[in-house]
């Protein structure tokens, strides 16, 4: 069954958790719309995340994309003042839950950092202390480990939805409604 989507405009939280169902990453945000690859929702500066033991207010606009098959969740952000361009969390089963859009935070993540360190997987180091601690399944850790590795391929080509255009398109679109 097809979730009924917002109202592009309409605030609303994206909630992470991690496999054992402990909470992770609140993220205020306004949905944006959708295209052909998936939902996108936005943060305008000055916007709050927040997780247990941390709290922040985003120092610049990002736009995030929720794809169907619930593989990843890409945030693309405004650079400058943003260090990184693109920050691709390998998530398990992100997808709508009710009306909030929510996913399991698998660890692994594919980072475009604008600065010397360029682009990258990011967190193997939890990602190895979680796989043993909450116990994954090898099967899903093979799956993971190769889905990281296909996203840092596909963010290199600058294959959609992680071009410079698809993202400006989004971050263009979050600007309009004037939310700051």
């Amino acid at each position: 069954m097809i979730p009924v989507r917002p109202e592009p405009g309409t605030r609303l939280v994206f909630r992470w958790r991690k496999w054992d169902g402990g909470p992770h990453w609140a993220h205020d945000c306004v949905y944006l719309g959708s295209d052909e690859w998936g939902d996108w929702f936005g943060q305008p500066t000055g916007w709050r995340s927040h997780r247990p033991g941390r709290d922040f207010t985003v120092d610049g606009p990002n736009v995030t994309l929720l794809p169907p098959n619930g593989e990843y969740v890409v945030t693309i952000n405004q650079v400058p003042p943003a260090r990184y361009r693109i920050y691709i969390d390998i998530s398990w089963d992100a997808k709508w839950e009710g009306d909030e859009p929510t996913g399991i935070d698998m660890d692994l993540d594919v980072v475009l950092a604008v600065d010397e360190r360029g682009l990258f997987i990011d967190d193997q180091d939890e990602w190895d202390e979680h796989r043993v601690a909450y116990g994954y399944p090898l099967e899903i850790v093979e799956k993971l480990e190769s889905r990281a590795v296909d996203l840092e391929r596909r963010v290199d080509a600058g294959e959609p939805p992680f071009d410079v255009a698809t993202g400006d398109r989004w971050l263009e679109r979050l600007a309009a409604l004037n939310l700051d």
